[in-house]
């Protein structure tokens, strides 16, 4: 049997190493991807975004941190409203920022994706800005647009994604990257890339297929379809959708429903879950089982699991302190 062995790369993500036999199966090393789970801070600490900002210099993306009974809930605001939230260098920069401050902050449960601009979640591509570069500066940003999608999917914490308009190509990729979606009936998704010469290139050919099924996302890709949310929920694509209200954000008041049933529950406990479903879906599933294993068996010298115990004995709800 050889020795399990793991590697954690300075951008933190992992490298698979020759595989140990783990019942007669291949068992890949994620021992470092459940350590990096455990950041040093407190799940108290807390994190301010833009403050410091001048006002003519608005930002394109910023946080906005619930408190009271929505303490620990994050909701990423999209604002370019004058380029309704395209993908442009500015805003694709504010965001990979953004979401890197959100990879090491303990005090974050839930995050949820939504655009403050009517009508719209993100539009794709801002396609005057990538006229004006080259084939290598092309190529160069969309393989930093992928890096962005993957560091979202990468999110230790649940993400959800509240569609309340257009999520057309690197929109819907960004959507895609997210563990759960909510959209309204209204809403309009498609990776239409083939429609301007291109393929889904910030994740989308690789999501798209594991979401609703490589026949179905064949065929939303090939044609660049459009797809309104009733018709996304029965293909797969949304978790929930509900009808628009008069305010527009219906997929947004779905998605902090969501999000307040999920806070509750052991943060811990969710990160692993959420490690070793996404970790598991790669591998075979006797790989998968030992990722499992390795994820419950972080869990067990944890507060949060005595204390879940404990209020289960006392019959009260539990309070879970991340540690």
């Amino acid at each position: 049997m050889s020795v399990l062995r793991r590697v954690v790369t300075r951008t933190g993500r992992f490298l698979i190493k020759p595989s140990v036999e783990f019942m007669g199966a291949r068992c890949f090393a994620y021992t470092g991807a459940i350590r990096r789970l455990f950041p040093r801070a407190s799940f108290n600490q807390s994190r301010s975004w833009c403050s410091d900002r001048p006002a003519d210099n608005l930002p394109e993306v910023r946080l906005n941190r619930l408190e009271g009974e929505d303490n620990g809930i994050v909701e990423v605001l999209m604002c370019r409203e004058k380029a309704r939230n395209s993908l442009g260098t500015v805003f694709v920069s504010q965001m990979r920022e953004l979401v890197s401050s959100l990879h090491h902050d303990a005090a974050v449960r839930v995050v949820l994706f939504r655009s403050l601009v009517s009508g719209v979640f993100c539009a794709g591509a801002d396609l005057k800005e990538r006229a004006q570069m080259s084939n290598f500066e092309a190529e160069h940003f969309v393989h930093g647009l992928r890096s962005l999608m993957n560091d979202i999917a990468a999110l230790p914490m649940p993400t959800i994604a509240a569609v309340d308009g257009f999520a057309l190509g690197g929109g819907l990729e960004l959507a895609l990257a997210c563990d759960i979606r909510t959209a309204a009936h209204s809403a309009q998704m498609g990776l239409i890339e083939t429609t301007r010469g291109l393929l889904p290139g910030a994740g989308g050919s690789q999501r798209l297929p594991r979401t609703v099924g490589f026949a179905i996302a064949k065929e939303l890709i090939f044609t660049g379809r459009r797809v309104g949310g009733e018709q996304a929920l029965k293909l797969g694509l949304v978790n929930q959708s509900v009808p628009q209200n008069q305010t527009g954000d219906a997929a947004h008041q779905e998605a902090l429903s969501l999000a307040r049933e999920i806070l509750p529950q052991a943060p811990i406990a969710l990160r692993m879950a959420k490690l070793a479903m996404n970790r598991g879906a790669e591998v075979d599933i006797t790989s998968g089982m030992a990722i499992e294993g390795m994820c419950y068996a972080r869990l067990i010298p944890t507060r949060d699991r005595q204390e879940g115990m404990t209020a289960f004995i006392e019959k009260r709800p539990p309070r879970y302190i991340g540690e």
